[in-house]
């Protein structure tokens, strides 16, 4: 590590029941037996966090947030209309993630950061194209469109940046929570639940709730810097946030950060070369610069005005496979630039923000709370350091950079939410009523390349969008909902909530879920949830296209309404639908134990994924029927080396899993204490039921069937202890993740079985290990530091064979969600707090 860090230039330092439970212990395989000998439990134990007044009257909202000690204390707003419930005594399982835990990870990214501290949810492993400049999570091992993330309850805007290539991911246009300030981040409540009953489309693994900061008082100030364990990937971020107080009937909270990150290069030899010339398998270059304000003011002593804004810009830079020189053999103008070859790079320039403006209050007991919420994801991609050759043998002309495709998204939600608790004569508990409606508004946009990047066959590697592909699509969505809470007995609550909403493009959808915990004693607790869900196919889906082309294949994606995917049977989405039922335990079996064990099983209709993959000639008339340019000698191209495909209902899957959780605090007297923690998913997807087309053809290969159901880890432990000492001068923290088994179904692109679509290698991605450590001194009551390192053995996927990687540099295999390519990661920080 101290080799490592030598290495660092000034430049780089200045810049419910049994039934369920049975099958999950189904999960309990070889691998997952020896994930379970391990004690397990809930981590996420927030330092402060702002509680919501049992009287949520604007005044007492607008003063300094109360430090809330311990994550079962926590006060909750997600998964529950009423006011001042604890996580502990939450009816679904919800995870609290303070801000503190999130920077003493030592990661910079909110994603990262989430993905060391909960089990549940996975990150890609890396990511190709344009894929790999957007950040996606993913819960419960399913699709990143299938979790559904909030902004102080209110419903986040989604990404234009979609995940178009091959993996589970693919077909994804989920929130980048990376586009909010770290700084800004209060704390994060996950709901593993199912809930659009709750919150409407999305919620079928969980909800993730970010609280933004709003005290009225304070500064923080922090800065991390970082390098990969090759010496590369070097990475320095700034982080600063502080609130100001409105004459005491108000506050105005502001923070920003700036983060940036190097390219860190993981690929093999290039096969042709022999070199290790090609950089395809790498970190992208980024830089991004995000801020965030809340604000908030009494107008009377029951009415509030509020208000929130962020900001994102990010750069980010990603390497396309290398060309060969001799590939300019015909074209010496671009030979006389490119004398060694070229690599393509893909960049993005995207704008983000969202706008949030409200009232709320109480009126006659009732709380209420009209808001509405307008965000835009604006992306521009363009490619440098390639060429078009058709403009070459057109004109003569040279031209190196394009403007190829660009992308945006918009949503405008306007809702009016109301929730009393009402005491009745005929009934010994209080009944707690909430309602309301909402109205969104959804844009999506494809805009046209450049004319030289769109000239013949394109711009080579990612050629400009055509006017033929490029359009402009919307829709509305009206949704109503209501829900009810009550005790059934003192110790017996219940929670039932129904929804109907209204997709001008999709249709209808009604969702329901039943809740209920009954508490034996202050030491243990059942619950349990049946629900009903759905996924609406986003407008990114119904009418995304594009082709990626290398250098000696090419891949296609359709919009499932063009003429080549009609032609080749493709039928109009339909939503994806749920049914989820959970059943749980909290029990607390000696003083200062706290443990939680949850078992879920989420069976998933008309799931949305590629379907109707042709190949060879099919794809290529396919492509042709769209417009698309590809090169001549692309007629005579393989099955496997030219393919397309378009999204469609492909499959009905069920997903069955148990989440674990436990903390205990060990007291040494002279010696400090220690907060142990340990928790634990395992995971299972199964096929149910695939599709065929209209022309009696199933939807998927092997291949799109592994990422379905082996591409998410079987199970991902967290465990470890933060020691403190006598005076919280000092601090270590160490904690293990182990990633469970990944399967994968792998081209072969040498030997006799090249570029088959029948024939592949199944790959086991098997489980790693790694290590996070910390070490930090307080150095002063305000000031402290920080020194780390995630993986500090620096672990890495299971590698490839050579046979399976295309071209040969692609050592790590990148379409699944366990361990990242990067190995490992260390770390310097330094904060203050006032």
């Amino acid at each position: 590590m101290v080799n490592v860090l030598s290495q660092l230039s000034l430049r780089h330092v200045t810049l419910l029941g049994t039934s369920l439970l049975g099958s999950a212990l189904v999960l309990l395989t070889d691998e997952g037996r020896a994930a379970t000998t391990q004690p397990v439990s809930a981590r996420h134990k927030p330092a402060a966090a702002a509680p919501t007044p049992r009287k949520a009257t604007p005044a007492r909202s607008a003063r300094p947030a109360t430090d809330v000690s311990g994550g079962t204390e926590a006060i909750v707003v997600t998964g529950t209309r009423e006011f001042g419930k604890k996580a502990r005594d939450s009816i679904a399982p919800i995870d609290v993630v303070s801000n503190r835990q999130l920077t003493s990870t030592g990661q910079p990214a909110l994603r990262d950061s989430l993905a060391l501290l909960l089990p549940s949810l996975t990150v890609p492993t890396s990511g190709f194209d344009t894929g790999a400049l957007t950040d996606y999570l993913s819960l419960r091992g399913l699709n990143p469109n299938e979790t559904l993330v909030l902004v102080d309850g209110k419903r986040r805007h989604t990404t234009a940046n979609i995940y178009a290539d091959p993996g589970p991911s693919q077909g994804a246009t989920a929130v980048d929570i990376d586009t909010l300030p770290m700084s800004m981040v209060d704390h994060i409540e996950v709901l593993r639940d199912g809930a659009s009953a709750q919150y409407g489309s999305d919620a079928i693994a969980g909800v993730i709730n970010i609280i933004l900061k709003k005290q009225n008082h304070g500064l923080t100030m922090r800065s991390n810097t970082g390098i990969t364990s090759e010496g590369d990937g070097f990475q320095q971020s700034l982080f600063i946030d502080g609130g100001l107080n409105l004459n005491n009937r108000g506050y105005v909270h502001i923070g920003g950060d700036f983060v940036h990150q190097d390219h860190a290069f993981r690929s093999g030899a290039d096969s042709r070369t022999g070199t290790y010339v090609n950089n395809v398998l790498s970190q992208p270059e980024q830089t991004r610069e995000s801020l965030a304000i809340t604000a908030g003011y009494d107008i009377t002593d029951n009415v509030q005005a509020y208000a929130s804004a962020t900001y994102a810009h990010k750069h980010g830079e990603s390497y396309q496979n290398y060309r060969l020189p001799s590939t300019l053999a015909n074209y010496p103008g671009y030979a006389a630039l490119y004398p060694y070859g070229y690599s393509p790079v893909l960049a993005l320039e995207e704008q983000d923000y969202e706008l949030t403006a409200g009232f709320k209050g109480v009126l006659a007991g009732w709380h209420w709370d009209l808001s509405t919420v307008y965000g835009r994801d604006y992306d521009n991609f363009s490619v440098f350091n390639t060429i078009n050759s058709a403009v070459y043998t057109a004109s003569g002309r040279t031209p190196t950079s394009f403007e190829a495709q660009s992308y945006n998204d918009s949503q405008w939600t306007s809702s009016f939410d109301v929730s009393r608790n009402f005491r009745f004569s005929f009934w010994p508990h209080s009944i707690n009523v909430a309602g309301g409606a909402s109205y969104r508004y959804e844009s999506y946009s494809m805009g046209t390349g450049s004319p030289d990047s769109t000239a013949g066959t394109g711009a080579d590697a990612v050629p400009g969008t055509s006017a033929y592909n490029a359009g402009n699509w919307s829709r509305d969505v009206a949704a109503g909902y209501v829900d009810l809470s009550t005790h059934l007995m003192k110790h017996w609550q219940v929670d039932l909530a129904g929804r109907v909403e209204h997709y001008t493009d999709a249709g209808d959808a009604k969702t329901g879920k039943v809740s209920t915990r009954y508490d034996f004693s202050p030491r243990f607790a059942i619950r349990g949830t049946f629900s009903n869900g759905f996924h609406a196919p986003t407008l990114a889906q119904e009418h995304y296209s594009a082709l990626a082309v290398s250098p000696t294949a090419a891949r296609g994606l359709i919009a499932v309404n063009s003429p080549g995917a009609l032609a080749n049977g493709a039928s109009a989405l339909k939503p994806e639908s749920s049914t989820s039922a959970e059943g749980g335990i909290i029990v607390e079996p000696v003083r200062k134990l706290h443990v939680t064990v949850d078992v879920y099983q989420i069976d998933l209709r008309d799931r949305i994924q590629p379907g109707g993959n042709v190949y060879g000639e099919a794809a290529y008339n396919a492509l042709a029927q769209n417009n698309f340019p590809l090169p001549e000698e692309a007629k005579g191209w393989t099955a496997g080396q030219l393919s397309t495909h378009w999204f469609a209902n492909v499959a009905t899957t069920r997903t069955q899993g148990l989440d674990l959780t436990a903390t205990y605090l060990s007291e040494f007297g002279d010696y400090g204490h220690v907060d142990w923690d340990v928790s634990l998913n395992l995971n299972r997807t199964r096929m149910r039921h695939q599709a065929s087309g209209t022309d009696g053809n199933p939807l998927l290969n092997a291949q799109y069937i592994a990422y379905l159901t082996t591409a998410y880890p079987r199970s991902k432990i967290i465990f470890g202890g933060r020691w403190h000492s006598p005076k919280n001068r000092w601090a270590v923290a160490v904690h293990e993740i182990r990633y469970g088994q990944t399967t994968s179904n792998l081209t072969y692109y040498a030997g006799s079985n090249a570029f088959s679509t029948t024939n592949y290698l199944e790959f086991q991605n098997v489980p790693k290990w790694t290590t996070n450590a910390s070490l930090t001194y307080n150095i002063t009551h305000h000031w402290s530091a920080t020194i780390g390192g995630n993986n500090i053995f620096a672990q890495f996927p299971s590698a490839v064979p050579k046979n399976n990687r295309y071209l040969g540099a692609p050592k790590y295999y990148m379409s699944t969600s366990q361990l990242g390519i990067n190995g490992g990661y260390y770390y310097f920080d330094i904060s203050a707090r006032f």
